[in-house]
């Protein structure tokens, strides 16, 4: 009898078009959901028979209650060598073994730069004037050459980011807790003395740090009333790290110029949500991993973790 698999969360439904999922079908039956579980009953109902079930990044948290209630679970695949939303200890305690695949770094710098871009040059309201027979030309678009790039971390993203800064003309800042002033010159970037001095010189500031206990809330309304109120907010790192009540407060009263952001507290955002109507907000919805490059390697590796399961060899084992 073949052991049962599911793929949650397949957004696009592409999931098994970009691997080889016929060098396990004489093992396994694979079933896909493109539609994410608003309720946890029917998510177990849906994959309760499941030994396997591979998740996409974030979308829909493993926690020790739902995993309690998937007894027949025995390997959980997750895209990306790390996630948040997985409770590994209660996982490993259940006797699941939890494995990642590879992921790349240049595809969320790709659209950092996508929403700095369109926040600067004011794209979305240009193209929408176009689009509608609108005015010809009725914004002014921020220089990039000779403005100052702040960068929250300066870590795998953040030093790819700050690359590409540098390519346009810009000055690049940057600071974490535990930046050394060795590794920040070693990039061409100056090191700021601390947050503070990050946000209050910077045209944009741009966020690249792991969520974490130390980091959720890092920016707050303190921290938002510190920045220019000419300057631009990014956000393509994870949602909570901002202080969200906070920023809708600073979009609102003009503490900063704009935001463009790619991750939320919530995903997906509810319809009614302030951060859809805003007019200074250019969003996107975590498309920032969304690449076909990245796609392929998380489902050809998602495989790979299988088939390497199934020989009694796990692979990329993270619990």
């Amino acid at each position: 009898m073949k052991l049962q698999c599911a793929i949650l969360d397949d957004y696009q439904q592409v999931a098994l078009t970009m691997a080889d999922w016929s060098v396990i079908a004489d093992q396994v039956e694979v079933r896909v959901f493109a539609a994410s579980f608003s309720d946890q009953a029917a998510l177990v109902q849906a994959i309760g028979d499941c030994e396997i079930v591979v998740v996409m990044r974030e979308r829909t948290p493993f926690k020790a209650d739902l995993l309690a209630q998937l007894p027949k679970l025995k390997l959980l695949v997750t895209t990306g060598m790390r996630n948040a939303s997985i409770d590994l200890a209660a996982a490993k305690a259940q006797g699941i073994i939890v494995c990642g695949t590879a992921t790349y770094p240049e595809p969320p710098v790709e659209l950092t730069w996508a929403l700095i871009l369109g926040l600067a040059r004011q794209i979305v309201p240009e193209n929408l004037a176009f689009r509608n027979n609108g005015p010809w030309q009725h914004t002014i678009g921020m220089d990039l050459a000779g403005q100052t790039l702040g960068l929250l971390g300066l870590g795998k993203l953040g030093s790819k980011v700050a690359l590409i800064a540098q390519a346009f003309g810009m000055n690049v800042l940057a600071w974490s807790q535990n930046l050394s002033a060795q590794h920040s010159q070693a990039l061409g970037v100056q090191r700021a003395e601390s947050k503070a001095q990050l946000l209050a010189k910077s045209d944009i500031v741009s966020i690249h740090l792991v969520l974490s206990e130390r980091t959720r809330g890092l920016v707050g309304a303190a921290e938002l009333q510190q920045m220019r109120r000419t300057a631009y907010l990014i956000n393509t790192s994870r949602g909570p790290i901002i202080d969200q009540a906070a920023l809708i407060s600073a979009l609102e009263q003009g503490w900063i110029a704009g935001a463009g952001l790619d991750v939320f507290d919530q995903e997906p955002l509810p319809a009614d949500h302030p951060l859809r109507r805003l007019p200074n907000v250019l969003a996107t919805p975590h498309l920032g991993y969304v690449t076909q490059r990245n796609y392929r390697a998380y489902f050809g590796e998602a495989v790979a973790d299988i088939q390497a399961f199934l020989a009694g060899t796990p692979l990329r084992q993270i619990n």
